[in-house]
């Protein structure tokens, strides 16, 4: 071997542990959701301004492995696992029950920042909510503890419907199950009969809605759900064809042409999902961070689509709304 080249050798040599351990030093996100990425692009931007203020930009000091599901919910196991092979810093589970599970079941060492809408103790995700005692924190954004609430608006804005049918995905149980159930118990008092429709696929959601026009049903409540989310325009469009009100768990489903939501802001709970994530980046122990609960809730009611549907929005319920679409 020539002199020079030998030097060069020895060069390369020293210098390469200097560049693997400079990119290590970039911390590595492993973000995992049940739904498909293109309808929550404005909700991933919103995570990314949350990093932002925690002072990570992607590409600059942080690395982001996505993994989306597609609504295929058996699939979170293996993503998962995936990001648990690749020693992730941190996995983030933002407004995904089913994803946080999945990640909770997959890891007791990395860190996991979820964005749920329903009870985390409940799933074991944490010990409590001041004191997850564990390596799971994140937000509790409660969209199934409103589903009472969700349909009271609903019978006040349509006040003489009496048969509601309530659209729910089967594949996600813990969701179902609870729409289901809240949805059945708060019924009788608003003077409601609750009629149960599955769908986990776009075929499925046509078909349920064939299906909701033979049984003439005067109203529908989709239940939240995040493969619903993004199936929001598909959703919007059919209630418009079959001049069915219908009243949703978030905000996106009435910009997509929806009637009305009641709940909290998802892109809100994104964003707070990403400054969490960030905290966690910097050091902080998510068993030392308590969850935090969202106490802003948002009704936005879709005038036009009232009046498409020949509804009379009742002054109290607009007087009420947080944004009226006109």
């Amino acid at each position: 071997m020539r002199r020079r080249e030998f030097i060069a050798g020895l060069g390369g040599t020293a210098t390469w542990p200097l560049i693997a351990r400079a990119q290590q030093a970039m911390p590595v996100i492993g973000f995992l959701h049940s739904a498909s990425p293109s309808p929550f692009a404005a909700h991933v931007a919103s995570f990314r301004r949350g990093l932002g203020e925690a002072g990570y930009v992607e590409g600059q000091n942080v690395t982001i492995e996505y993994r989306w599901a597609e609504g295929r919910f058996d699939r979170l196991g293996e993503l998962v696992d995936d990001l648990v092979r690749r020693r992730v810093s941190v996995v983030t589970a933002p407004g995904s029950t089913v994803a946080a599970i999945a990640a909770k079941a997959a890891t007791t060492v990395i860190p996991i920042v979820f964005g749920i809408g329903d009870d985390p103790v409940k799933f074991g995700l944490v010990a409590s909510l001041a004191r997850p005692g564990g390596n799971a924190t994140g937000i509790n954004f409660f969209t199934v503890e409103l589903i009472a609430k969700r349909l009271g608006l609903l019978r006040e804005l349509v006040p003489n419907a009496t048969r509601v049918a309530v659209l729910v995905n089967p594949s996600n149980t813990t969701n179902a199950e609870a729409t289901v159930r809240d949805s059945r118990a708060a019924a009788p008092a608003l003077g409601l009969q609750v009629l149960i429709f599955n769908a986990s696929t776009n075929d499925a959601i046509d078909t349920a809605f064939a299906s909701l026009a033979r049984e003439r049903v005067d109203a529908l409540f989709v239940g939240p759900d995040s493969f619903f989310n993004g199936r929001r325009v598909q959703l919007a469009t059919l209630a418009a064809r079959h001049v069915l009100p219908t009243a949703f768990s978030v905000r996106d489903y009435v910009e997509a042409g929806g009637l009305m939501s009641y709940g909290t802001s998802i892109g809100d709970m994104f964003g707070q999902v990403g400054a969490y994530t960030g905290r966690v980046l910097k050091g902080e122990k998510p068993a030392d961070m308590p969850v935090v609960q969202s106490t802003k809730f948002e009704l936005v009611i879709n005038l036009r689509t009232a009046k498409a549907l020949g509804l009379i929005v009742p002054t109290s319920l607009l007087a009420r709304a947080d944004e009226v679409i006109e």
